[in-house]
């Protein structure tokens, strides 16, 4: 999993490896990981992200297959333009 900016911060890492068949695994996984770090959890409730470079928009997070050393994009929303 990789995150970027307030992600990265909240999470106190850059990247870290998951073990878990789908997005909604990978997400709890990582709340639990981090949970010393509660901003981390409120983070995630506004992040988008993109599993192997493909948007996962709205889809249900359990129904997002994550592949054997693939990648996990959390990208918390962005200002500026």
């Amino acid at each position: 999993m990789r995150y970027w900016a307030a992600a990265k911060a909240a999470a106190g890492t850059a990247e870290e490896p998951y073990a878990a068949a789908t997005l909604a695994e990978a997400l709890d996984a990582a709340r639990r990981r981090h949970a010393e770090r509660p901003e981390f959890a409120r983070v995630l409730l506004r992040c988008s992200f993109l599993v192997d470079g493909e948007a996962v928009g709205t889809r249900d997070h359990a129904t997002v297959a994550l592949a054997e050393g693939g990648t996990v994009e959390v990208l918390p929303p962005f200002a500026g333009g």
